[in-house]
């Protein structure tokens, strides 16, 4: 068989821009897009990104030029998935919610050459990101070329420069070819990671990686064809989970939202019969104090994609009694979104509801784009033992983990070192090969020799009927070392006024090994929270710093940590 070899007819580089020409031949009426009054066919889409492919390479962008965007999801950012690598182009999707001096920053390592902004936008755009790029006196330093995108539902007239999305668009060219792929390994995006710990990088993803990744998620999550699927998650985030790319694959409509609030969520679903939507968990938050808005129940029951942070079993139970059937993925900007997800068992249907909540909450499987994933113990090249008990990291291995860090070698020699992606996340595998996650490896508190996972503290703390929201970190303590520091933030506005710190603690001693009970329990407003909606716990431990903790009677010091003690005498 050595004499068979590759050929047009038997090889054609993958890539999840192919979609958007099938979803145009064989579903060409049927609906794309709907943006408020603005409504698109799939033939339509498919011109209409034709056509910016054209204009934007009449731009002089050239192949692997980087085309950044600032927009929200509205239908210009969902076209330039397509239109872009279209081009030959990378699309770098910018987080909305960033500053200008990190925007700057991000199109100075990006190298832009083209950069289109939103009309929301505009002055964080050009009055701020692009005069400190301009004024940073790098002799490399060049301004990309400014596109506005008014807003096509509600034109402003607003005008960033003398280039405008839509006028791109009439002038482009409806038949044009897009860019020849020869290599699937290609760059198609640049992401950049949120940079809460330390400074952002730049992930590429590869047209390779996209396309599985895509098929893989649609498939495991089940979404046939002619979904209603609603824009609740940023599209900036990894491309939108690659569900701009999927929602053609399976001939989907997208619904495209500008703000994700509850009303606009519940607006949309009661208008057009939204199927599938995807969100962080604290979106959960979100619709359950905005259902009061809600005048009669959900039309029909909408399949949701959590991931982002681990959601709490309460969480997905209220919901789940709200009419959102959820699922649960694990990911991360490397891994072209998600990598695990909690394949649900026909036999768990037959579970109480608190158990399926349970197990609804675990990370889950790899994705099937993934050839391998392991839990290993730190500092070690062995497999924990699937006992659901001991933590070690989390590693991956397969066709959607990136390409590697933009420009820094060594941050992407450390990230596969050994063969496999570490992702940072500390976790364990349950016997029937289920992964979840404990922390992550810098949150995990070590308390008289014991790891204690802060989400498991969080996730009792989610129990109380009191807690809204709950983050937990390491305090000092004079004779463990660290011991556990909560806040909390309460439901409704006086809530402070019935609930106290020795509620709280009293509530975890009922329901947790007393070595893992908070030590002191802080009530705030708000959390703080990166622009992807996680909390950052960093801000959280230089407050705890500064916490000191009184030792209680030797006896009940002794009782506390008795459990530890014999683990770690039986491992002698």
């Amino acid at each position: 068989m050595d004499q068979l070899e590759k050929c047009p007819a038997n090889y054609v580089p993958l890539s999840p821009i192919t979609f958007l020409k099938r979803a145009a031949l064989a579903y060409p009426d049927r609906t794309s897009i709907i943006y408020g009054h603005t409504r698109f066919s799939w033939m339509q889409t498919f011109k209409r990104c034709c056509r910016l492919a054209s204009s934007i390479c009449s731009l002089n962008i050239s192949k692997d030029d980087v085309v950044s965007v600032l927009a929200p999801n509205v239908p210009a950012m969902y076209e330039m998935h397509f239109a872009v690598p279209m081009a030959g182009a990378v699309l770098n999707p910018i987080n909305t919610r960033l500053d200008a001096s990190t925007i700057a920053t991000h199109l100075r390592h990006s190298e832009a050459k083209l950069f289109f902004v939103d009309c929301e936008f505009i002055k964080v755009a050009s009055d701020d990101a692009i005069n400190l790029l301009v004024s940073s006196g790098e002799p490399t330093c060049t301004s990309p070329l400014v596109v506005v995108i008014d807003d096509i539902d509600n034109p402003t007239g607003s005008r960033l420069g003398e280039l405008e999305y839509e006028n791109l668009i009439r002038c482009g060219d409806p038949d044009t070819e897009p860019h020849q792929l020869t290599d699937e390994w290609d760059p198609i995006t640049l992401n950049y990671t949120s940079g809460t710990t330390s400074a952002p990088k730049g992930v590429v993803y590869s047209h390779r990686g996209a396309y599985l990744n895509t098929l893989a998620l649609l498939l495991q999550w089940g979404v046939g064809t002619e979904p209603v699927y609603l824009w609740s998650l940023p599209m900036f985030h990894c491309n939108g989970w690659t569900f701009t790319w999927g929602m053609a694959a399976r001939g989907g409509v997208n619904v495209c939202i500008r703000k994700t609030s509850a009303a606009d969520i519940y607006s949309a679903i009661m208008a057009h019969g939204v199927t599938h939507m995807c969100c962080v968990p604290a979106v959960f938050n979100m619709l359950i104090e905005g259902s009061s808005i809600l005048m009669e129940p959900l039309p029909s029951q909408v399949h949701v994609l959590t991931g982002g942070a681990p959601p709490p079993a309460t969480l997905l139970e209220h919901v789940g009694k709200m009419g959102f059937i959820v699922s649960h993925a694990y990911g991360m900007t490397e891994a072209t979104g998600a990598a695990l997800i909690c394949e649900w068992q026909a036999q768990w249907d037959l579970l109480p509801a608190d158990e399926r909540a349970r197990l609804k909450a675990r990370q889950g499987v790899s994705m099937l784009s993934l050839a391998d994933v392991d839990v290993k113990k730190q500092n070690s090249t062995d497999s924990v033992p699937r006992d659901g008990n001991t933590m070690g990291e989390i590693v991956l291995r397969g066709s959607n983990i990136m390409k590697g860090y933009l420009r820094n070698p060594e941050a992407t020699a450390k990230a596969f070192e050994g063969g496999w992606f570490s992702t940072g996340d500390a976790g364990v595998i349950h016997p029937d090969g289920y992964i979840e996650i404990k922390d992550r490896l810098k949150d995990v508190i070590i308390s008289g020799g014991e790891n204690i996972s802060s989400v498991e503290v969080e996730t009792v703390l989610h129990g109380h009927p009191a807690v809204s929201e709950a983050a937990v970190v390491a305090m000092p303590h004079p004779k463990w070392g660290e011991s556990p520091c909560a806040f909390i933030v309460l439901k409704g506005d006086r809530m402070e006024n019935i609930v106290k710190e020795e509620d709280i603690i009293a509530y975890c001693q009922k329901n947790m090994p007393r070595f893992m009970v908070p030590k002191k329990v802080v009530f705030k407003d708000e959390l703080p929270m990166t622009n992807k909606k996680t909390v950052i716990k960093s801000e959280l431990r230089k407050i705890a710093k500064g916490f000191t903790v009184v030792l209680e009677e030797k006896s009940n010091d002794v009782r506390e940590h008795l459990p530890v003690w014999l683990s770690m005498m039986s491992k002698l």
